[in-house]
């Protein structure tokens, strides 16, 4: 080997550690935020806002997990929000998969229209239609319910959902559908039978979107839930905030109890999130 190629190589070994360095910095960068909330979490009150801040903590104080646990009726919260973040996820998924299928290989008029449609749906605010539907369930009589926060989803999907699936779908081959209507299937069974079981990793995309955002949705509870027994972790949490203080150790061992299920999730499907959002989002 000459000593050109030889310099070479130990360039792009450099350049490769460099890199390597670099990224390793800006995950840590990331990171910190979480690693200093455990932190905060096994300290004890005084320490935590000491000058200087000091990240290792004095001794690791767990009773601010036991406390989490217990003063808050930590596991009713934990039911509460594991049933609403479930019939959420539910309609996200296979609703909007549905709609997403309608818009992909249906034909109807103004189909083109109706799709711009729901996806102008995205840029209106929560905040414009807040007050008119929290009126309209308060007519019928579900606030201090679950039922605003699940029902709706059952009627339409979510845009960005429908959209993410309306891409994938296209991607399919047509020969597959024709095949299936040849044997006798009609189009729920095309659905059922073929678009669901090859859209698995953009549904997986999907549904851990759709489990992050309902269960650490806190507006929604806030607005609609009045009663502590139906509270989710995000209103229970809020309980360590008092009026003249706030117990910090408690709130961080909550939160990071709260957090483990979005992080376990995320890590178990996380080979099927990331091929379902480069699928979903350069096909079609």
């Amino acid at each position: 080997m000459t000593s050109y190629a030889m310099g070479k190589k130990q360039r792009r070994i450099a350049r490769t550690a460099m890199l390597y360095v670099l990224l390793g910095l800006f995950s840590l960068s990331t990171l910190f935020p979480l690693l200093w909330m455990i932190s905060t979490s096994l300290k004890s009150g005084d320490l935590i806002f000491e000058i200087p801040p000091r990240f290792w903590p004095d001794g690791f104080h767990w009773e601010n997990y036991s406390r989490a646990v217990t003063e808050i009726n930590f596991f009713v919260l934990f039911k509460n929000t594991a049933v609403i973040t479930f019939f959420h996820l539910l309609s996200d998924v296979f609703v909007s998969a549905f709609v997403a299928y309608g818009f992909a290989r249906f034909h109807f008029p103004g189909k083109n229209i109706w799709f711009l449609l729901v996806l102008s749906t995205i840029m209106l605010p929560g905040e414009v239609t807040m007050i008119p539907v929290f009126i309209g369930f308060s007519e019928i009589g579900w606030v201090n319910s679950i039922l605003p926060l699940v029902v709706p989803g059952f009627f339409g999907g979510a845009p960005v959902f429908i959209f993410l699936l309306r891409q994938f779908f296209l991607s399919i081959p047509k020969e597959l559908e024709e095949s299936a209507t040849i044997d006798g299937a009609n189009s729920f069974t095309i659905f059922w039978r073929i678009f669901l079981p090859l859209s698995v990793p953009a549904l997986i995309t999907i549904a851990i979107f759709s489990f992050q955002g309902s269960w650490n949705d806190l507006l929604g509870p806030l607005i609609y839930l009045n009663d502590e027994d139906k509270f989710t972790l995000t209103l229970g949490l809020s309980m360590f905030k008092g009026i003249m203080k706030v117990e910090w150790g408690p709130l961080m061992a909550g939160s990071i109890l709260a957090l483990l299920p979005v992080l376990i999730v995320f890590f178990l499907a996380q080979r099927h999130f990331v091929e379902g959002v480069k699928l979903s989002g350069i096909k079609g």
